[in-house]
């Protein structure tokens, strides 16, 4: 077997179990946190790691689709930046939610698409070229809304300023994007070989990066999570539950075609809860990371479990066995 498809085998493998990882990893999270909670100070160079890897997945051909269909990127990205911050802000206000629970909800609610959307969209045979592009747009643009919606629906409790955040977004998503961006196209040039096992083995390595991330935030808040409320899991339940679902109403309200009305639901549902996993740490609190802690988790089941049923409504068995079912 030749190396490239044995790193293509690993990768699959590896992402095809995220869930099993993440299940496994959690509970020895909280059975010995101190085996873990040393990562923390690593959260965020990791999600450099993993966004460094979505850079490398993307292609100037990307960035032209936005350029041919500009209005289903707008509508898809407009509804992700305005309907999952005010659910979640609704959600926190309905539920009573705990100040810093709470502002790690909105976090997760501010906070760009992650690439599980657009796996999620090709496993649910919807419209994966509209996915990254919806997905492109609100990563590129993160540094500015993810800041200020923070500030809007939280601003009284918090003393980070936006450019605080900003930078970190920046620094933590945009920089490692553009950088992927231009190794890939760098590679593809010169080393197409390289770039082809590089695509290959990444999502593994993504895997690991988000599974190491969970389990710190886990480990940091023990006690919280112990403790935590039934509420706090049914917030991230519907969060994440009604995200799809507003995002699935609103490509059919738009006249998409059914599979980019599916692009749609998962870009609005699934958020890149790493991102806010590593904002909380940086610069709120562990307890602020707990809610997207637990959202990494959880949309990694909510999403595969819709594809699933996407498919089934299709009338035959799911696609995409070998290719990844796991990402930030």
């Amino acid at each position: 077997m030749s190396l490239q498809r044995v790193l293509e085998r690993v990768g699959s493998v590896t992402s095809k179990y995220f869930v099993v990882w993440v299940l496994v990893v959690s509970p020895l999270a909280l059975y010995s946190p101190e085996t873990f909670t040393p990562i923390a100070p690593y959260i965020t160079p990791l999600l450099g790691i993993i966004m460094l890897g979505m850079g490398l997945t993307l292609t100037p051909a990307d960035f032209r689709r936005i350029l041919e269909r500009p209005r289903d990127v707008f509508i898809g990205a407009m509804s992700q930046w305005l309907l999952m911050p005010t659910i979640a802000y609704v959600l926190v206000v309905a539920l009573g939610l705990p100040e810093e629970i709470g502002l790690g909800l909105i976090l997760v609610g501010a906070a760009p698409g992650g690439t599980a959307s657009n796996v999620m969209t090709y496993l649910g045979r919807g419209d994966v070229a509209l996915s990254v592009s919806i997905t492109s747009v609100t990563t590129i643009a993160a540094p500015l809304v993810m800041p200020a919606w923070i500030v809007l629906l939280a601003g009284e409790s918090i003393t980070v300023t936006f450019i605080d955040m900003a930078t970190s977004i920046v620094q933590v998503v945009l920089l490692p994007v553009v950088g992927g961006l231009v190794l890939r196209y760098v590679l593809d040039e010169y080393a197409p070989a390289l770039a082809q096992a590089g695509l290959s083995i990444f999502p593994a390595i993504s895997v690991i990066a988000i599974v190491a991330i969970v389990a710190a935030v886990v480990g940091l808040n023990v006690e919280t999570i112990l403790g935590a409320s039934a509420l706090v899991f049914l917030a991230v339940v519907l969060h994440n539950g009604l995200g799809l679902g507003a995002g699935y109403a609103v490509g059919h309200a738009a006249n998409m075609a059914e599979d980019r009305a599916r692009a749609c639901a998962f870009e609005v549902g699934l958020q890149n809860s790493g991102l806010a996993v590593a904002l909380a740490t940086a610069h709120f609190s562990a307890g602020a990371a707990l809610i997207p802690a637990l959202f990494s988790v959880w949309h990694n089941v909510s999403g595969p479990a819709l594809a699933t049923l996407f498919t089934y409504l299709d009338g035959d068995a799911p696609v995409g066995d070998e290719e990844p079912v796991a990402a930030d």
